[in-house]
C-alpha cells in the first residue's frame, strides 16, 4: 500500500482527519504516572487506547523522546508498537542535511523507528530530501509555511522569480512528488488564507496542518480553506494535554471526540 493509499484508508476507517500529537514531556506528566517504570510510554498507551478509534494518525515530536535518553527511545519504540496498524504514524523530526547524512536519518526514522511518515526541512535542496523519498510506502512532509511567529523571518521572503519562499517550496514539492507520490507539505493552521492559496496551488498534495487549538488556529477556518484536499490536522496539547490529573485519558477522548465530530460535520472525509 502506498503512503497516500494508507492515508486515505486510515481516514475512511475512523471517518476522521485527526492527527493526535504525542508531544509527551516526561517532566510534566500527571503525578499518578511518576512511579511507572516508563511514565511516557504508560501515558502514550493510555492516550492511544482512549482515542485510536477517533484518530487517523499519531505524530510523535521526537525532541521529547530523544532528550529523555534511552528511556525516551524505548518509549518511542513502544508507542509505535502500540498504535493500531491501520492508523498512520508520523515522526516529527524536521531533518535535512547533505545526502550522505540524510541517508542515515532516513534509515533511523524509516527503518529503526518505522514511522509511516516524517517531517523534513527542505532548505538544503533536493539532494537532502531525496533519500527520504525512495520508499513509496513512506511519506515525507516538508516544511512549507509553518505556524510559528518566526515563519515571517524567512518563509515569506520574495524571491527573484516573484514567488514567496513558501510558494517556491510548494512548487518544488509538486515536482519532486511526480514519481512516487509520497510527499506532502506542512502548512500551519494559523495561516488560513495562505492555506487556501496553497491548496489551490497544490490540490493533489497531502497537507500536515499543525496549530489548531493551543497555537490559535481555528478548525473551522482550516477545514474551509483546505476544501476537499487530503489533510492531517494535528492537535497536540488540546487532546493529550486536556488534563493533568488522573482522568487524563478520559479528558483526551472527550476532546478528540469534539474535534472529530466537527470534522465530520464540516469536511468531506474520503469514502
Amino acid at each position: 500500500m502506498t503512503f497516500i493509499e494508507k492515508t486515505k484508508h486510515a481516514q475512511r476507517q475512523n471517518q476522521s482527519l485527526l492527527c493526535v500529537g504525542l508531544d509527551t514531556d516526561w517532566r510534566t506528566l500527571p503525578e499518578i504516572l511518576k512511579s511507572e517504570s516508563n511514565p511516557v510510554l504508560t501515558f502514550n498507551k493510555a492516550i492511544i487506547d482512549a482515542t485510536s478509534d477517533l484518530a487517523c494518525c499519531y505524530k510523535l515530536q521526537m525532541a521529547y523522546y530523544e532528550a529523555n535518553g534511552e528511556l525516551g527511545l524505548q518509549a518511542a519504540h513502544g508507542t509505535l508498537e502500540h498504535i493500531p496498524t491501520q492508523v498512520l504514524t508520523i515522526g516529527d523530526v524536521k531533518r535535512g542535511d547533505i545526502g550522505a547524512t540524510s541517508e542515515l536519518y532516513s534509515y533511523a526514522y524509516q527503518e529503526m523507528l518505522p514511522f509511516d511518515a516524517i517531517t523534513i526541512n527542505p532548505l538544503m535542496g533536493y539532494d537532502a530530501v531525496e533519500p527520504f523519498l525512495r520508499r513509496e510506502d513512506r511519506g515525507v512532509f516538508i516544511l512549507g509555511l509553518t505556524s510559528n511567529p518566526g515563519a515571517r523571518d524567512f518563509e515569506y521572503l520574495e524571491l527573484t522569480n516573484g514567488k514567496r519562499l513558501y510558494e517556491e517550496i510548494t512548487d518544488r514539492a509538486r515536482e519532486w512528488n511526480a514519481s512516487k507520490r509520497n510527499l506532502g507539505i506542512v502548512v500551519g493552521a494559523t495561516k488560513p488564507e495562505e492555506l487556501r492559496e496553497l491548496r489551490r496551488r497544490a490540490p493533489e498534495l497531502p497537507f500536515l496542518i499543525p496549530g489548531v487549538g493551543a497555537q490559535g488556529g481555528s478548525l473551522e477556518e482550516v477545514l474551509a480553506a483546505n476544501g476537499d484536499g487530503v489533510a492531517l490536522i494535528n492537535i497536540s496539547r488540546g487532546i493529550a494535554g486536556a488534563s493533568k490529573n488522573s482522568d487524563f485519558a478520559e479528558a483526551a477522548r472527550a476532546s478528540a471526540l469534539k474535534y472529530v465530530e466537527q470534522m465530520r460535520q464540516l469536511s468531506r472525509i474520503p469514502s
